[in-house]
């Protein structure tokens, strides 16, 4: 079956992105800024437009890329209108149900990959989507959010540990490491389903494992693109580590300042970072545009760093306004990564433009 269109796919892009800014605004208003609504009326879905509403329209919408099966679509297409319909106030029942739809879309086709290509990273990305759709499930089934949390944060985390694997050539794992990297993901998956301590540690042995194997420790010393690719992974691991490290700690205690630091460490210093160095190859493989490098690419990430230690330097020191500012710093930083993006992708625009000028 014929693939879909790169046209097409952008208003799937969309969808996913309108979660990221409503849930975006709905986190501001948990810290107690003002925001427009409908932000101001989701502070409790904060987390799933995130997640499932953002995330998950953007990986399905990056897997049905790479399968090529129109059929596949329908998993973006479904989490990315599940965000819309907790962001327009429908039925909260109707939104979940759209949500566990995608995530069981998502592991479709993941389990069709593995099943043509058994190897570690296939396996790993479907268990990934397994985990979100085993939180859907159960937010469906009348968990709270901060029940499903772990199932959702294993799925970010396992779909990020299997594109390393897949995408970014890695030092060839010896077959002890490739025995520790199954302890961590089984570690990964008693800790989402039984104990939040436990997934602190699986989280912290799965940052030391990524910081060992990952060729970026390499590539860090090379120039342009690649040494950015590479700053944002090592510094990703970094908050992985600070992450798992926190929960192995404490735990997971919602509405606790460990929960919130450990969260975010999590979410926005290790996901953000992955996303901030992989948009570059992420964007014109889906939308096949180009997304020429530019050494302005650091702002946004210099500027997600130094806001995420702001919070949890609040976090920690129990300083709400410094948590506060900190996470409007961490909104600017995400503005200011989708504002540099979009202006790389004019950049690459003119520059195909005048090249194509000299040559005729």
């Amino acid at each position: 079956m014929a693939d879909v269109r790169p046209p097409w796919r952008i208003p799937l892009l969309i969808l996913g992105f309108a979660s990221l800014i409503i849930g975006v605004g709905a986190g501001l208003l948990r810290l107690g800024w003002a925001v427009p609504r409908p932000a101001a009326d989701l502070a409790a879905f904060h987390g799933p437009l995130m997640v499932s509403g953002f995330f998950g329209t953007v990986i399905s919408l990056e897997r049905a890329v790479a399968l090529a099966q129109r059929w596949v679509y329908l998993g973006p297409l479904a989490a990315g209108v599940g965000g819309l319909a907790l962001i327009l106030g429908a039925p909260p029942a109707a939104a979940q149900a759209l949500l566990a739809l995608g995530s069981a879309v998502l592991l479709a086709g993941s389990v069709s990959v593995f099943l043509r290509q058994r190897a570690l990273f296939t396996f790993t990305l479907a268990a990934g989507a397994a985990s979100w759709l085993m939180g859907n499930l159960l937010w469906l089934g009348g968990f709270s959010v901060y029940e499903v949390v772990p199932w959702w944060a294993g799925f970010l985390v396992l779909t990020i540990a299997g594109e390393r694997l897949e995408l970014s050539r890695f030092l060839p794992p010896s077959p002890v490491a490739q025995r520790v990297f199954i302890a961590v993901l089984a570690g990964l998956t008693f800790g989402m389903a039984f104990e939040a301590r436990l997934f602190g540690a699986a989280l912290v042995a799965l940052s030391l494992w990524l910081l060992r194997q990952d060729i970026a420790r390499r590539t860090v010393r090379d120039k342009g693109l690649t040494r950015f690719i590479a700053v944002c992974l090592l510094s990703g691991y970094g908050w992985l580590l600070l992450a798992g490290a926190i929960i192995l700690g404490a735990g997971l205690v919602p509405g606790s300042a460990a929960y919130d630091a450990a969260l975010h460490a999590l979410m926005l210093g290790f996901v953000f970072s992955m996303v901030f160095g992989h948009a570059p190859i992420i964007f014109p493989a889906v939308l096949r545009v180009a997304v020429p490098y530019h050494p302005l690419f650091y702002a946004p990430l210099a500027l997600l760093h130094l806001s995420l230690a702001v919070r949890l330097a609040g976090d920690l020191a129990g300083l709400a306004d410094w948590r506060s500012l900190g996470g409007l710093l961490n909104a600017l930083a995400l503005a200011a990564f989708i504002l540099n993006t979009i202006a790389a992708v004019i950049r690459g625009k003119f520059s195909r433009q005048a090249a194509n000028r000299q040559r005729n």
